[in-house]
């Protein structure tokens, strides 16, 4: 699993740097959040993700890592989409997606936890 989060984050980072420089270039600066969270969530949580699963397989390889990678790929891009309905005044539509693609990524950050203490143990 470490490495599909991982290969996953790439392509987030991929996407935030190139929304980070049109936005840039547009001076559409309302997208701000939208790009941090790209960059936040995508890029640095799942590649940190993928590199904690790579070094604790055995957190890794497990279901519930599995779960959590679904959650989270499909919770991200609701949010992400979301904060760009914000930024166009488009509340209505935008806050129920916001609570669905908020919950997912919660739900997977808690899935992540659960893991992590569930089945890291302190090497000796």
């Amino acid at each position: 699993m470490g490495a599909r989060f991982i290969q996953v984050s790439v392509i987030y980072f991929l996407i935030g740097v190139v929304v980070g420089l049109v936005m840039g270039i547009a001076e559409q600066f309302q997208y701000t959040s939208t790009h941090a969270h790209i960059n936040l969530l995508g890029w640095a949580s799942l590649a940190l993700i993928g590199v904690i699963y790579s070094v604790f397989p055995e957190a890794g390889n497990t279901k519930l890592a599995s779960v959590q990678f679904w959650l989270h790929n499909i919770g991200l891009p609701l949010l992400i989409i979301s904060m760009i309905l914000f930024a166009n005044n488009l509340l209505s539509v935008g806050i129920p997606t916001a609570s669905v693609g908020g919950l997912l990524v919660i739900a997977s950050v808690v899935l992540f936890v659960v893991n992590v203490f569930g089945k890291i143990k302190a090497r000796t």
